[in-house]
């Protein structure tokens, strides 16, 4: 089977990173969509923006949807990108601290108004997040996303929990041991930030589900 495709926030290599510019030459180049990061302002508006504090250094949180630049795009309107051009769409939900805000909820509903809900994975390091989501639409699917190897009896009870579908590893812990674990428990494997045509075969032969990359040309080597 082919993994499915996502540009990690979009073209990062070819275009300003988390951008409809970005997104919309992913699809072009012959992805299946996209992987963003979404925090929230000041003012509540949902935005797509990977670190908590612009490029000039201002803090997210501390803004408003007017101070926000040209091209950082709201959610709403990342969304009704991914409607339009039929993209899927990895929506990674950013966190300051543990504690659950709006945005969780806010998020989840913004991707049923744009009927995204069978186009849309929503995942995060955090696992409360994750819990949040699936009190708040549990027919949107999770991942749980890790930075370092966890014991299987964990990794378990976190999935179990937060009612996740999907373990999304960094593509360095992403092996034969924990593919064959995630077919035991009945999980995807949605691998990130893959750039080596040599790391994609590799990937391809384990039988991933997804790859997230920042080159196109690259990802496509697993067709």
């Amino acid at each position: 089977m082919t993994p499915l495709l996502l540009g990690h926030r979009g073209t990062p290599a070819l275009h300003r990173e988390n951008t409809l510019t970005g997104f919309q030459a992913a699809l072009e180049a012959g992805l299946d969509g996209v992987e963003l990061d979404v925090r929230r302002l000041g003012d509540g508006t949902l935005v797509v923006h990977h670190d908590a504090h612009l490029a000039d250094g201002r803090f997210l949180p501390d803004l408003r949807a007017a101070d926000l630049p040209a091209h950082v795009p709201t959610l709403d309107g990342a969304l009704a990108w991914a409607a339009g051009a039929g993209a899927f769409v990895n929506v990674e939900l950013k966190h300051e601290s543990v504690r659950p805000d709006d945005r969780v909820g806010r998020t989840l509903d913004a991707v049923r108004a744009h009927g995204l809900a069978r186009r849309v994975i929503v995942s995060s390091f955090m696992p409360t997040l994750l819990r949040a989501a699936r009190a708040a639409a549990p027919d949107i699917e999770r991942g749980l996303l890790t930075h370092r190897a966890y014991p299987p009896l964990l990794l378990r009870a976190v999935m179990d929990w937060t009612g996740s579908v999907a373990l999304h590893p960094p593509h360095t812990l992403t092996d034969a041991a924990l593919v064959a674990l995630a077919r035991r428990e009945g999980w995807r494997i949605n691998t990130w930030t893959v750039n080596d045509p040599g790391e994609v075969r590799r990937l391809r032969a384990l039988d991933v589900d997804a790859l997230i990359g920042d080159h196109p040309t690259v990802l496509l080597c697993a067709r």
